[in-house]
């Protein structure tokens, strides 16, 4: 018992611990899903629009969902939670209840292909029922106390207002992180290093219960890339990125914020811009020409960077590589410690992608040409100027 005392002494050593719980478990978990993903035949087939040419397991969030929520099981039978408030050791749990019923959303549809509509309904319903539990955005904080009757810093929103703008918070992200898992790596890579961000503010604002649930999450993110990174063995399907999206959405509610009711929604924002961004740019696009938001295509991202001549990693790696770069800036608004030496980290990082794609882009062009010229084919080089 002493032993114990000593190793859950801290809420970041419980964090720490829950991390490393969560990343085994899984890492253990999801070989085991594969293989029976496999013998029950539950698999994706590739078509065109997918980048995958062999039948792959899509269960792997089964291995994510199992590895998070032992890892806080884990962890609260050992004692772990003593340190936090009741009213927060409640918000775990609801965290927790609503990732479930988002995996279960996602899970229904990799098993019999539900319609969009039915699955949006769904999801609306469990982040309504959270909210009653909650996990709600309560008040929004603004510079200088602008609009704020009494010079607060915080306006308080109307019930109707904050569960509008929590249930758009949570279906924006979890839909978000669902469609950016086009590539090997890519969603799990993004939401363990967004867990991660979210787990640093969450601890410079002494928001022990949100980093708590980060610092599963970002295990769980972890222990799936080892087998999830190109070439993967094993996807984590929409259900693993229903509940990775719900997740994160969820932590940031509950992490960055000055209370139960009031968050800054500047941190998560900037840590979850890129899914975001991508999100709202493929909806734009997708409208501009009369199709249907859920419309399927090729203008993501990742699909952009590949017509552009990226390989399957460099997209990978350059995609995480803005990530971080964002989570830094996070980092930065919430005033961490050493914040500017993990931002010049991190941008050093980002700027070393940058000049590697860079380089491999142009030997990759220069091969072209070459192949070109002995088949006896023009190149754009040979081509004259205008």
């Amino acid at each position: 018992m002493a032993s114990l005392a000593a190793l859950f002494s801290s809420p970041l050593q419980v964090a720490v611990v829950t991390f490393g719980i969560a990343a085994l478990l899984t890492a253990l978990i999801v070989p085991l899903v594969r293989r029976l993903g496999l013998r029950f035949g539950l698999i994706d087939r590739p078509d065109p629009r997918k980048q995958h040419a062999v039948p792959m397991v899509r269960l792997g969030g089964v291995g994510m969902v199992a590895g998070f929520s032992l890892a806080l099981a884990i962890t609260w039978a050992l004692g772990g939670f003593g340190s936090l408030e009741p009213a927060k050791d409640q918000l775990i749990w609801t965290t927790l209840a609503g990732a479930l019923c988002f995996f279960v959303i996602g899970l229904a549809d990799d098993l019999f292909a539900l319609p969009p509509l039915p699955r949006l309904a769904g999801q609306v319903a469990v982040a309504m029922a959270v909210w009653s539990q909650g996990v709600r955005i309560g008040a929004i904080d603004l510079p200088l106390g602008l609009g704020v009757v009494g010079g607060g810093s915080a306006l308080s929103l109307p019930d109707g207002l904050s569960l509008a703008a929590t249930v758009l918070w949570l279906v924006g992200i979890t839909n978000a992180i669902n469609w950016i898992d086009g590539l090997d790596g890519l969603a799990a890579g993004v939401g363990g290093i967004a867990a991660i961000g979210l787990l640093s503010v969450s601890f410079s604002l002494q928001q022990s219960a949100a980093g708590l649930l980060a610092a599963a999450l970002a295990g769980a993110c972890l222990g799936f890339l080892r087998h999830n990174f190109n070439p993967a063995r094993i996807f984590m399907g929409d259900g693993g990125s229903y509940f990775l999206g719900f997740a994160l959405a969820a932590i940031s509610i509950v992490g960055p914020a000055k209370g139960l009711t009031t968050v800054s929604l500047l941190f998560p924002v900037l840590i979850l811009s890129l899914p975001l961004a991508d999100m709202s740019a493929v909806i734009m696009g997708r409208l501009s020409e009369g199709h249907s938001p859920f419309y399927p295509d090729r203008r993501h991202l990742h699909h952009r960077l590949l017509r552009a001549g990226f390989s399957h990693r460099r997209t990978v790696l350059l995609i995480y590589a803005f990530t971080q770069w964002l989570a830094a800036l996070a980092l930065v608004a919430a005033n961490v410690e050493m914040r500017f030496l993990w931002l010049a980290l991190a941008t050093a990082v980002l700027i070393g992608a940058l000049t590697g794609s860079r380089r491999h882009w142009r030997a990759q062009e220069a091969q072209g040409c070459r192949v070109a010229r002995e088949a006896g084919r023009p190149t754009p080089i040979d081509q004259p100027r205008p």
